[in-house]
């Protein structure tokens, strides 16, 4: 069974190719158990990634079957014979990238506790991973999400407040659902964000944004926080206490897409944040001032943004000049 080199293989073809593949010899399992432990009680690894190693590690040593000293014993060729295998059968590069991490680790384990005398993983070079670049909506699509909330709702209100000002301030969405009432200035316009590492900035609101903010604090919040004083700016639905979550945000979000006719593969949950940063860049923002608004502690970080406006400016030579 032979994919394409350019088709990712399904769970279900993997699943598949697994079970016609030979059982797991003891040796290799007991190998693979004591590595794990071993690992796990250096680096506290995460079980997410302890159970991606194990089966990586399991999928090298069922591949091998015991030949030539199996999964401990495999030299450079024959990690490099079962990598290419791999790419015949469709295996991504990033998953097989995640493989060679795998087998880095497992192979270092033996090094150093002397079993192996050499790693056979030494000069075995990475996959290239295609850059993968933040989805920007278009304008017009900003503009027919930020329209799809019913407004005569207090919960309408309210969420049409949270993208407005998720898009006018270039939020993280862990940043918007966790902002303080009091993180608010109407008086001078501007937003204090507490961003990753506890490191604050301000942020300018915008008009849009802030009449935005001014109805939803004067007709929505008091309808849905009653009279308690919540510190979250954004509260949930009546008589919740607590701030929206991460989730429940994304789900409004996807819904509103959904309403305002977005292909769901163009959104993400930091869709509006990239969309304020490659607008911003289209219309002349300087990257030294885009970076303090997004609250980068680089800027090699924001200038990803540059690849993304200068891939849509190719899209549209491509589209509308006669010689495209």
């Amino acid at each position: 069974m032979t994919s394409p080199k350019s088709r990712k293989t399904t769970p279900a073809e993997r699943r598949s190719l697994a079970m016609s593949l030979p059982s797991l010899p003891d040796a290799d399992e007991a190998a693979i158990r004591v590595f794990l432990d071993a690992i796990w009680a250096e680096s506290g690894l995460a079980q997410q990634t302890l159970d991606s190693y194990r089966r990586d590690l399991e999928g090298l040593a069922r591949w091998r079957g015991g030949r030539d000293g199996g999964l401990a014993g495999a030299d450079r060729a024959g990690l490099f014979d079962y990598l290419a295998w791999r790419t015949k059968e469709g295996y991504s590069p990033r998953s097989n990238a995640r493989l060679l991490s795998a087998l880095r680790a497992f192979y270092a384990l033996r090094l150093r506790r002397g079993e192996r005398a050499d790693d056979p993983t030494a000069l075995l070079e990475p996959p290239r991973l295609p850059r993968s670049l933040p989805k920007a909506l278009a304008e017009s699509q900003i503009e027919a999400l930020l329209a799809a909330p019913e407004v005569d709702t207090p919960l309408g209100l309210r969420d049409r407040a949270m993208l407005e000002l998720m898009y006018a301030a270039g939020l993280r969405v862990s940043e918007l659902v966790n902002l303080a009432a009091t993180a608010v200035n109407l008086r001078q316009g501007v937003l204090r964000v507490t961003g990753k590492g506890g490191k604050e900035r301000l942020v300018p609101l915008g008009e849009e944004a802030q009449h935005w903010l001014e109805r939803y604090l004067a007709q929505s919040r008091p309808l849905l926080a009653g009279k308690q004083a919540l510190k979250p700016l954004f509260v949930g639905g009546a008589g919740e206490e607590s701030a929206l979550t991460r989730q429940q945000f994304w789900g409004l979000v996807k819904r509103y897409a959904a309403v305002a006719g977005i292909d769901p593969a163009r959104i993400s949950p930091h869709g509006l944040r990239h969309s304020f940063a490659t607008h911003l860049l289209n219309h002349g923002a300087d990257l030294r001032a885009l970076q303090m608004l997004l609250g980068h502690s680089s800027l090699s970080t924001t200038q990803i943004y540059t690849l993304v406006a200068r891939e849509q400016l190719k899209q549209l030579h491509a589209k509308h000049h006669p010689r495209g």
